[in-house]
């Protein structure tokens, strides 16, 4: 299990993620989605213990994160997006040379690693060096070297990045697979790869979390909108999470609407006409003015743009 509660990174006085908060059960897959830029990788690399935090905590498997890196870390199978690989070495002795890091007993060990190399396909260039392998391949090193020990959390950022389109199918079932025993966090590009590995997603948007459901809650149609309120922020989302049927309130980006004293947010609700107009006469009732609501559509594409753009 994943906890993660009011984490912050910053670079000097340049935020790069703030105040983010989620939770993560064993054996669940979760989709990590945003624009370029967005926290993503920073968020990735401070869970898997590479990079510190400036404020908040994580817990993963009961394991304070921040104070107990190591221990941690060792429940953790980490792919970053760019893998780290030693060009000069074989493959073979890349994998033993990380097994020993991660103290996997030389009894059984090789055993250990051939199965690995089946399941990422990879035993067929066992023997040769990193640097003489296409992208591809080096792609699925990198994951055979998150897969060692079978850690019970596997981080995985951009891990079809570089692959064909038979790699990529490959790669996807295997860690549709894996997701049935272990942990899974996927950041990836390709939505389509997340909705169909991950049953719950989280986006971040300029550091932030600004959303986080499960994949088929959030295809139901109307039951997640923007809206635009001319007022407080404080008071418009108090109001807005005391109207009955609404679940979730996120704040939502909007510099330019909040030096005119407008505010945005994110709700997540029961579908249907009634909640919105629940919401309508509530507002209406505080003398608070709807400025733009917009129902997000069926797919997680348009989802992300919704609450991304």
């Amino acid at each position: 299990m994943i906890e993660v509660k009011e984490l912050s990174k910053y670079y000097g006085d340049k935020p790069g993620v703030m105040n983010v908060n989620f939770s993560i059960d064993s054996g669940e897959a979760v989709g990590l989605l945003g624009p370029n830029g967005a926290g993503k990788t920073t968020i990735l690399k401070m869970l898997a213990s590479q990079m510190l935090p400036s404020a908040g905590s994580i817990t993963i498997e009961g394991i304070d994160a921040i104070i107990n890196p190591k221990e941690s870390a060792r429940c953790i199978g980490f792919l970053p997006e760019i893998p780290p690989l030693y060009p000069d070495m074989d493959v073979n002795s890349y994998l033993q040379f990380f097994a020993e890091i991660k103290g996997i007993e030389s009894k059984g060990r090789a055993a250990h690693l051939n199965e690995i190399m089946e399941m990422t396909s990879i035993v067929d260039v066992k023997g040769r060096l990193i640097k003489n392998l296409s992208k591809g391949y080096r792609q699925r090193v990198g994951l055979a070297q998150a897969l060692i020990g079978f850690p019970p959390v596997l981080i995985l950022d951009e891990p079809t990045v570089g692959l064909d389109p038979k790699q990529i199918t490959e790669v996807r079932s295997l860690i549709k697979k894996l997701a049935q025993e272990h942990t899974v966090i996927l950041s990836s590009h390709i939505l389509s790869e997340v909705k169909m590995i991950c049953s719950r997603i989280l986006i971040v948007n300029g550091g932030r979390l600004i959303l986080q459901d499960r994949v088929e809650n959030l295809e139901k149609s109307g039951r997640s909108f923007t809206i635009r309120v001319k007022g407080g922020r404080r008071q418009v989302k108090k109001i807005l999470s005391a109207v009955p049927g609404v679940r979730e309130v996120t704040p939502a980006d909007d510099p330019a609407g909040e030096s005119a004293g407008y505010c945005r947010f994110l709700v997540i609700g029961e579908a249907g006409d009634a909640l919105r107009e629940a919401i309508f006469r509530k507002l209406a009732s505080e003398n608070l003015p709807i400025v733009e609501l917009h129902t997000m559509g069926n797919s997680l594409e348009d989802i992300f743009l919704e609450v991304t753009v």
